[in-house]
């Protein structure tokens, strides 16, 4: 054989040996990762009418305290208001009155505003409720902590007057009343900046008006008692019943000069 056949015959063998090598290496090399672009889901955006400050309850709302935002269209609740449902909102809602303290960014509603021109708290009342004002006492009628909103008891203590009696009698003569304002004065006390209440405005029902005005007739003290936010629903109980005339409870009896208490006869309804 010819050595140039033999150098060509070697050539071919290195070629099929190193062609063999790569198609080795290639089936048994792991397959590079592919980068996968995910595309983000487009979030749909809905404009809604939010406080762009605080709005303190009473205030009457302008247009520089509301702006429009776009809002997450799925984050959007039943009651919000957007500007593709009323476009004219921001106007409409310019000289409401708010219900309650409505903080900067949170969504408006109608709920919270109240639209009158008879004044905020003809407003807010409840139809057949009645708004009266009273004295309290600023020593016991929680400190100081009472606020617009709160529930609260009213407590009537008088001095005992019979033959041989002698210091107060206190009862609870209404129970779950609504707060509407409280007249706040700043007082210093012990060297401290405190928050008294002299005046409650009580949200009552016509009888509870009546039972308020005999207690502010016959009573030396009215107070106040703070209840928790967890009886607010707790019905009331009719406990100062036996104030108005003809109810059963304890009258005072005027004679020569000389007080006395008694018990007052129960009515015919209640010994039927």
């Amino acid at each position: 054989m010819r050595k140039a056949q033999l150098v060509v015959l070697a050539g071919a063998v290195l070629a099929a040996g190193g062609a063999g090598y790569l198609a080795m290496n290639l089936m048994h090399r792991e397959p590079e990762p592919q980068q996968v672009q995910q595309q983000t889901p487009t979030v749909r955006m809905e404009e809604v009418l939010i406080a762009a400050s605080d709005i303190p309850m009473g205030t009457k709302v302008s247009s520089d305290m509301l702006e429009w935002r776009e809002w997450p269209e799925q984050g959007v609740a039943d009651g919000f208001i957007t500007k593709g449902a009323q476009p004219d909102a921001l106007n409409d809602m310019t000289g409401s009155i708010a219900r309650a303290t409505i903080y900067s960014g949170e969504p408006m509603r109608d709920s919270k505003l109240v639209k009158s021109d008879q004044g905020f708290m003809s407003a807010i009342l409840p139809k057949g409720q009645r708004a009266v004002a009273t004295s309290i006492s600023t020593a016991t009628s929680a400190g100081g902590f009472i606020l617009p909103n709160d529930r609260v008891d009213v407590l009537m203590t008088r001095r005992r007057t019979g033959e041989g009696e002698e210091g107060f009698a206190t009862e609870v003569i209404l129970e779950n009343i609504r707060v509407l304002a409280i007249d706040q004065t700043i007082r210093e006390q012990d060297g401290e900046q405190v928050v008294v209440g002299e005046t409650a405005t009580l949200q009552l029902s016509p009888k509870e008006v009546e039972i308020l005005t005999v207690a502010q007739q016959t009573a030396d003290r009215l107070s106040l008692a703070l209840r928790s936010i967890a009886d607010a629903n707790e019905e009331s109980k009719k406990t100062g019943d036996h104030l108005l005339s003809g109810g059963s409870g304890t009258v005072r009896i005027i004679r020569y000069g000389s007080v006395k208490e008694a018990s007052a006869p129960p009515r015919k309804s209640d010994e039927d």
